[in-house]
């Protein structure tokens, strides 16, 4: 098992295959890994669940191979199936005491949060990480809630101690005023996945952090 969490890298990164030009997810992840992604996140919703299945097998491997962790969206039997690192859960999703009584003490399990009152519960019922989000607004995401703004994610720096990643509508161009506020972790999806160079752009988004 690798056991990678949000505080120890600087990017996550999501497949996303809506917004990959046409690349496959084996073509997404084996470029961003071999770019120094660490935490990868399998998040396909409308693949039949045979073709998911296959898909995070060969995610499963390739990040074991690059040493980083795979994370599965919602599906926590897929998760158990192939053997990933952890799972991330959403507000609407199964409680995380029973995701934690379904995948057992070691796997991770990531939380969407939207405010403190969620995080202090993420915190209470034994999250390893929370997402911290929508920052801005976001297409790559379905039924996606409000933009939270930075409010919410100037609480978390100063509150939470939950390690955590700041998601949604993240670009080159902005992660600088995430990082200005504390954020250490930021999590991409058509940014990276829609580049014309997904390890080019991982090494800008790397530079821009690091600039701010």
């Amino acid at each position: 098992m690798v056991r990678i969490l949000p505080n120890e890298t600087d990017i996550y990164a999501l497949t996303d295959s809506k917004f990959s030009r046409g690349r496959s997810v084996e073509e997404q992840a084996r470029a961003l890994l071999g770019a120094g992604v660490k935490i990868l996140q399998y998040r396909e919703k409308h693949a039949p669940r045979e073709v998911m299945l296959e898909e995070c097998r060969l995610l499963a491997r390739l990040c074991r191979e690059a040493g980083a962790c795979f994370i599965v969206n919602d599906h926590i039997a897929l998760a158990l199936e192939v053997d990933a690192d952890g799972v991330h859960v959403g507000q609407d999703d199964m409680p995380i005491a029973d995701v934690r009584r379904l995948v057992g003490p070691n796997k991770i399990i990531g939380l969407s949060t939207h405010c403190p009152e969620q995080a202090e519960k993420a915190v209470r019922d034994g999250a390893d990480y929370i997402g911290v989000g929508p920052i801005f607004a976001t297409q790559t995401k379905e039924d996606v809630t409000d933009p939270v703004g930075f409010e919410y994610l100037e609480w978390v720096v100063k509150n939470c101690p939950l390690p955590f990643v700041a998601i949604g509508g993240i670009k080159e161009h902005n992660v600088g005023e995430l990082v200005k506020r504390g954020c250490t972790c930021c999590a991409l999806v058509s940014e990276l996945v829609g580049a014309d160079d997904i390890a080019a752009k991982v090494a800008a988004v790397r530079e821009a952090m690091k600039n701010a």
